[in-house]
């Protein structure tokens, strides 16, 4: 009986810290909106974060775009072959791209590199008591230094989803035209056709806003709540990636099935 209890009680303190977890989160989390008004206010805290979030990743956003676009290029020819259909090969490479690889693949990588540089930065911060001394000078650092980050993630991640989905077609142009020979003309004119500006490129940047917003949020509430060490901010940078990734993920196959009713 003893050992049950024990188990039970493990399993509810677990529970009890996981909701305490989450709570304080969902805290935070609004608070930083909270905070919106003041912090566009002073947009050159944002525009500093933009550059440092944004143009940071283009380089790995920009070849990993290209690549991803040669692959689209020859795996969309040849799947497209076999059905007499390879003029469409422009439309099947646009559409891959906006819709999902585009916002999706962006939102992975830039968990992996402004991610875990956020998450580093306010870690560090922590561990160096410097949040603790804004705090005695009656400085927010949530205001001061969470906030900027939060919307330079929100308007840099559409930017970069964009910046990557330009590069894939530009690859599976390379690919499908100039390597394996497709007809230019109908490459462009199907997909200029069969690309709606609402329905797919304006749904792509409503995911790539929301995948903003969840990866840079879990990188500061990581990095703001990381142990002052240097083991404990380590762990927190390791959190940030696996916890931002999964969060993508399943956003995609929710924002996937509301907006094109699957």
């Amino acid at each position: 009986m003893r050992g049950g209890r024990a188990w039970l009680a493990d399993i509810g303190f677990a529970t009890r810290a996981k909701l305490a977890d989450w709570g304080h989160a969902a805290r935070l989390f609004l608070r930083l909106f909270a905070l919106s008004g003041p912090t566009l206010k002073r947009f050159g805290l944002v525009r500093d974060q933009i550059f440092f979030l944004g143009n940071h990743s283009l380089a790995i956003i920009t070849v990993s775009g290209l690549f991803v676009g040669f692959v689209l290029g020859l795996q969309g020819y040849y799947t497209l072959q076999r059905y007499g259909s390879a003029e469409a090969l422009g439309l099947l490479v646009a559409l891959s791209l906006v819709r999902e690889l585009g916002p999706v693949v962006t939102a992975l990588l830039f968990a992996g590199r402004a991610g875990t540089a956020l998450t580093a930065e306010i870690g560090l911060m922590k561990a160096g008591e410097q949040l603790s001394a804004m705090e005695m000078m009656a400085v927010d650092p949530v205001r001061r230094i969470l906030a900027p980050r939060l919307w330079g993630g929100i308007v840099a991640m559409p930017l970069l989803a964009a910046v990557f989905s330009a590069v894939g077609i530009l690859g599976g142009w390379l690919v499908g035209v100039v390597m394996i020979g497709v007809d230019p003309g109908s490459f462009w004119s199907q997909m200029q056709a069969g690309v709606d500006a609402l329905r797919d490129v304006g749904n792509g940047v409503i995911k790539s806003m929301v995948f903003g917003v969840t990866v840079t949020f879990v990188a500061l509430y990581q990095g703001y709540e990381a142990q002052p060490t240097p083991e404990g901010v380590a762990r927190a940078t390791t959190r940030t990636v696996v916890q931002a990734s999964l969060a993508v993920l399943g956003l995609d196959f929710l924002l996937t099935a509301a907006m094109f009713s699957i």
